[in-house]
């Protein structure tokens, strides 16, 4: 039973497609909802990710996909072939499959309407069983959408006012609100819902350990982040004493094998190179300084750890999330911005300095309670009327 009286059986449908972080923040709302004794099942659509931690959640691996490349135009299977329709048939079969064994009182969809269109063939029946079970449908959105185009705006709008009971955005209206990024928010404003925005609790503080003093370099899941692993190490002269402390370049699951070894050829002493670590928040609180990619949950990391931070947004495929994020975040004095298309040493080195020489930001600007206001809002949707 929950702390409200009430335990809900929760689908949510979370599919990633080029980096972790969707996978991560659905993790953190699962580990949630199991521990305020809701009984959810998370439908997963991409590649399992080892050492993502669901708590006493169910997991339902769907037919694994990601995209070809950043313009994720493109489904591809574990073996980097294209889907086919009959790929689509067994991967909608088998969603159809978890949402009878689960029978949820409440569906909760990462991203759709307002992205995923790629996976329409599956989420368009999702909503329609959804709704014939007469079960509330509510969807999960990052504080800030990419920028799309008025007709598929639109296409959006409709699709939510249609079947959407509530849009839950995990963001702080303080910092931005949706509008910023969704011309259109205010035709769906009594749908949204802001939950803050959803993070890991801080880490224990321990002063000693890896990260102590360091530079540490990440790229989330790595699909991305080579060049900027390469501009960090010929950065690394050029920053001064930093240039005397040890970097630590975290690679990332999906930044590939022979990249790996080729940076650990190039590496001299006192810089580390090394997988992504679970302890990431850790190393963060004791780092001299972060450079890192924008995606949402390394900048939530940041918010926590209050550590001197550069980040480059990654803009490929007309991606303007991270790039949006980023500017408010340096706009609040939180960090440093660099732009991936002029990330160079020089240019990387120079933001270090800054980040550096600037004040560290102070605790509680932000709200970083939205795992658990998720939950307290999906088991409102539910509450019987």
């Amino acid at each position: 039973m929950s702390a409200r009286g009430l335990t809900v059986r929760i689908l949510f449908h979370v599919q990633h497609l080029l980096g972790v972080g969707h996978l991560k923040r659905a993790a953190m709302i699962a580990r949630a909802a199991a521990a305020m004794g809701h009984d959810i099942t998370v439908a997963s659509g991409g590649p399992p990710l080892p050492g993502v931690d669901f708590g006493a959640a169910r997991i339902i691996q769907l037919p694994p996909a990601r995209t070809a490349d950043a313009s994720f135009r493109v489904l591809i299977d574990p073996t980097g072939h294209p889907v086919d329709d009959a790929w689509k048939i067994r991967r909608t079969a088998a969603l159809e499959a978890a949402f009878a064994a689960t029978a949820p009182e409440l569906v909760l969809i990462e991203s759709f309407p307002f992205g995923r269109r790629a996976l329409r063939f599956e989420l368009e029946p999702l909503v329609t069983w959804t709704r014939r079970a007469g079960a509330p449908l509510a969807s999960s959105v990052r504080d800030i959408l990419v920028a799309k185009s008025p007709d598929k705006r639109a296409l959006m709008v409709e699709t939510a006012r249609r079947w959407f009971d509530a849009v839950l955005v995990h963001g702080d209206p303080a910092l931005v609100t949706l509008g910023a990024s969704f011309p259109e928010a205010d035709q769906i404003a009594n749908l949204i819902r802001y939950t803050g925005y959803v993070t890991a609790p801080p880490p224990a503080a321990v002063p000693d350990g890896d990260g102590a003093g360091e530079v540490v370099v990440s790229v989330g899941g790595g699909a991305v982040g080579l060049p900027l692993l390469e501009a960090a190490m010929a950065a690394r002269p050029l920053c001064g004493p930093l240039a005397a402390v040890p970097w630590r370049l975290l690679c990332g699951p999906d930044l590939g094998a022979t990249a790996v070894a080729t940076l650990r050829d190039r590496a001299g002493p006192g810089i580390i190179i090394e997988p992504a670590r679970p302890d990431f928040a850790a190393l963060l609180a004791r780092c001299r300084v972060s450079v890192s990619q924008a995606g949402y949950n390394t900048m939530m990391d940041l918010l926590h750890a209050r550590c001197p931070a550069v980040v480059v947004p990654f803009a490929a495929g007309g991606e303007t999330e991270q790039t949006q994020r980023a500017h408010l975040f340096q706009h609040r004095g939180l960090l440093q911005v660099v732009a991936e298309a002029t990330l160079t040493p020089a240019a990387l080195a120079a933001a270090i300095a800054r980040a550096v020489a600037a004040p560290r930001p102070a605790p509680g600007e932000v709200q970083l309670d939205g795992a658990a206001e998720t939950v307290r809002l999906l088991a409102t949707l539910a509450a019987p009327r």
